[in-house]
């Protein structure tokens, strides 16, 4: 004989589109009452639409149906007050449980988790920093180190276009499981703004956005985290600074003498934070001519050579003007991200080994 735990569990699939709860669990299949084969019930609805009426009475059915029931006659009411309090604290209820029964989660901010905390600055905007990103991190995780990548540039994100990621991050309980590709684990805000929408908010939310990337977000076991910050010195990286006072920093420049004069702004204000200076890539440092070899300094010549001086630290290395040579046909391409066995490709493997060589 059938029994009403059994054409409950019949239903647990079935969720509430309000409470985002399982109806048995909710307990809004109630008043069931079984004779012999033939089964009745009172249903509550969180939702007045027909059609999700009429779906769910067809739900119903057909599972009682399939554990036996010969007929099923099915009452409708809406919840009234008392039902809705009731199942927001079911809801509460279940929350909670799911919280103490997870895993402790592990936080990558906590000095002790062994984490290096790598944010890439510059001065202004132009001088391929986030390129420089992009690049450093893959590069250090095809070194077999594990490697997060946060795209804190919250007005201009452009990681995830750079790397050739389509999909968005997912969501498993309660927590943001950031995209993973060539190694990197990755977390942007552009994951969560429609495509080409501006983000204008002011200086408290993107503070507040950084930190939930960090707390938020499921990271796992890390070595490295890189951070792409925004230009300049403004509220992101001073968040930045102020969360992650054990972070380093790579200070990004072109030769210009100007991009230079810039960049020595945020080399100063790492100082002034106390933040070490790991040292100064120079970006677009020359063109090289494919056919003959020639180098030609478009951009001039010294600007990182005088930056490194100035804030007292070193050159890491000078990364030519140039684009990855990467075809759209292929499984892994991407924009911006240079294979390890191109020139470019092999100065940033360079620069991680130093990176490693200066944090470890």
């Amino acid at each position: 004989m059938l029994t009403k735990e059994q054409l409950l569990d019949t239903v647990r699939h079935l969720v509430d589109p309000e409470f985002q709860l399982s109806l048995a669990d909710l307990q809004l299949i109630r008043d069931i009452l079984i004779k012999e084969d033939r089964i009745s019930a009172t249903v509550l609805l969180s939702n007045e639409d027909e059609s999700y009426r009429a779906n769910i009475q067809e739900q119903i059915t057909s599972a009682f149906q399939q554990a036996g029931a010969s007929e099923v006659h099915l009452r409708f009411r809406s919840m009234t007050e008392y039902d809705r309090n009731e199942a927001a604290r079911k809801l509460q209820e279940h929350t909670d449980s799911a919280v103490q029964e997870a895993a402790p989660v592990r936080n990558i901010l906590d000095p002790e988790s062994g984490v290096h905390f790598i944010a890439i600055a510059s001065g202004k905007g132009g001088v391929g920093k986030s390129t420089v990103t992009v690049n450093l991190a893959v590069a250090l995780a095809r070194l077999g180190k594990r490697v997060g990548l946060i795209d804190a540039d919250i007005y201009g994100f452009s990681v995830p276009d750079m790397m050739g990621i389509e999909e968005r991050p997912e969501l498993i309980e309660n927590r943001i499981i950031p995209v993973e590709r060539f190694g990197v684990k990755v977390i942007s805000m552009g994951f969560f703004v429609e495509e080409n929408t501006p983000v204008i908010w002011r200086g408290p939310m993107l503070g507040k956005m950084l930190r939930n990337f960090f707390q938020e977000v499921s990271w796992g076991d890390l070595d490295y985290v890189l951070l792409d910050l925004p230009p300049g010195t403004g509220d992101v990286a001073l968040d930045v600074h102020q969360m992650i006072p054990q972070s380093k920093e790579i200070i990004v420049t072109t030769p210009h003498a100007t991009a230079a004069f810039v960049a020595a702004r945020a080399g100063a204000m790492a100082k002034h934070t106390n933040h070490d200076i790991i040292g100064i890539v120079e970006n677009m440092s020359y063109y090289q001519c494919s056919a003959c070899g020639q180098k030609d300094f478009v951009f001039g010549k010294g600007g990182g050579a005088k930056l490194a001086e100035e804030l007292h630290t070193e050159l890491l290395t000078q990364i030519p003007l140039g684009a990855p040579d990467n075809h759209i046909a292929e499984p892994d391409y991407s924009p911006s991200v240079y294979k390890p066995n191109t020139e470019t490709g092999s100065l940033y493997l360079d620069l991680a080994h130093k990176l490693i060589s200066k944090v470890e």
